[in-house]
């Protein structure tokens, strides 16, 4: 990803010296295992790890890989110029190239699910700081776009926080999937390496052995992980949409923090955009746009073949890196949401009393009145309301029909707000506990 969408420590992760030095690791524990075993003598395998504070030379390895037209050769030959050719004679025994390229991206995933994690944990803690905040600001819900009735605007960041919670245990699962690695040589079947040392490098590295692989490890569970960063994006896409409608001009029921010094727009000097929110939303198209080639990836000729290589080398670190910085943006934009609760009541109150007219249809079917007659009687006063602007309470004290069922105080009593909100510390406990 571009540096604009990016944080610094993400990138590193994906950097090619990242990735040579875990290409070591890998090398360099196997060894550790294949000595144990009496397969190769003990000195080398100590002096592989002589290089573990080499600095891998990423230009070299590029030239090497120029003429051998293989990066993992590539860097083996460079790992001899540093330890010694007959003392490296025994790296990689009994491996093939697939052992080290995929563990090293296992171990990457399971690295960036962690930075994740926590980046979703922000996010987490700023909807639950806000949610309790406005536990008890009323605002309008809506349907179709259109007034339905009231909810608070703590129940619109408690449902945020319930979906990202549910997208943080699903990442979690997703860490567990990925968390696999395979040193199994040539089609998955151990015939030159026992399989002792897949379970040194994997403990080492923080895997687990691959139950079978063949020449690489299944691609459904990397399909299911990047699975999983697309429906976290989605969610993320999803609280950015309710900002954005709340921002708008004729709602501005809350907007992003607009800084001292900031412009909204080069032409009109007046405006206040939502940038962030509206930056996040292309940035979910960006993270989704990966899980159909992950999909297309699970299936392989055979024990292997290399359709998956050039689509995992793009959006391995594209994806975690998009979805890493997104995440640290939505909780900033939580975090310093500006909120307008006088706003909320006035939008609300716009269509005089509109939004109670359900309490009104139950009360007259308790009252006897058939459904059919009371969704008439109340749908003839409320149309008055969108037609000429009267007010909705006034038009049912004036409605003989609806007046024979209910008295003046039964119909004043179903206008009253605290009847929405009864229910909110229930829900609140069951998003967050007791």
């Amino acid at each position: 990803m571009i540096p604009r969408y990016s944080r610094p420590e993400m990138v590193a992760l994906w950097s090619p010296e990242t990735k040579f030095r875990i290409w070591f690791e890998i090398e360099a524990h196997a060894c550790d295992a294949q000595a144990a075993l009496g397969v190769i003598p003990k000195e080398n395998a100590e002096a592989v790890w002589r290089a573990k504070d080499v600095e891998f030379d990423v230009a070299r390895i590029d030239e090497i890989e120029a003429v051998t037209k293989h990066d993992v050769i590539a860097f083996l030959t460079h790992l001899a110029e540093h330890v010694g050719s007959d003392q490296a004679r025994f790296v990689h025994q009994g491996m093939t190239s697939s052992d080290v390229l995929d563990t090293t991206l296992n171990v990457q995933l399971v690295r960036a699910s962690d930075l994740l994690l926590k980046g979703m944990d922000r996010v987490l803690a700023a909807l639950k700081t806000r949610a309790f905040e406005h536990k008890d600001t009323v605002r309008i819900g809506r349907s179709h776009g259109i007034h339905a009735e009231p909810t608070t605007m703590g129940l619109t960041f408690a449902r945020f926080y319930a979906e990202m919670a549910r997208g943080k245990a699903r990442l979690e699962a997703a860490r567990e999937e990925v968390r696999t690695g395979a040193i199994s040589g040539a089609v998955g079947t151990f015939a030159n390496i026992d399989p002792a040392v897949e379970e040194h490098v994997c403990a080492q590295m923080g895997l687990k052995p691959e139950p079978i692989s063949t020449q690489v490890i299944p691609r459904d569970r990397h399909a299911m992980f990047f699975a999983t960063l697309g429906v976290i994006a989605s969610s993320i896409e999803n609280i950015a949409i309710e900002i954005r409608h709340m921002q708008r001009t004729e709602v501005l029921e809350a907007e992003e923090f607009f800084s001292p010094g900031q412009k909204g727009s080069s032409a009109m000097p007046h405006k206040r955009n939502p940038v962030l929110t509206e930056n996040l939303t292309g940035l979910a198209r960006l993270i989704r746009m990966s899980v159909v080639p992950a999909l297309e990836n699970v299936a392989l000729w055979h024990e292997r073949d290399i359709s998956h290589s050039s689509v995992e080398r793009a959006i391995g670190p594209d994806t975690t890196i998009t979805l890493d910085f997104a995440l640290h943006r939505l909780a900033g934009v939580v975090e310093k949401l500006v909120v307008y609760p006088e706003n909320m009541l006035k939008n609300m109150n716009k269509f005089k009393g509109l939004v109670m007219s359900q309490r009104v249809l139950l009360a007259l079917t308790q009252a006897g009145v058939s459904r059919e007659d009371a969704y008439r009687l109340v749908q003839r006063n409320a149309m008055k309301v969108w037609e000429k602007g009267a007010d909705f309470k006034t038009e049912l004290l004036a409605d003989p029909e609806v007046t024979a069922a209910l008295s003046p105080a039964e119909i004043e009593e179903k206008f009253d707000l605290g009847y929405h909100t009864k229910h909110v510390d229930t829900i609140f406990s069951r998003v967050f506990g007791a």
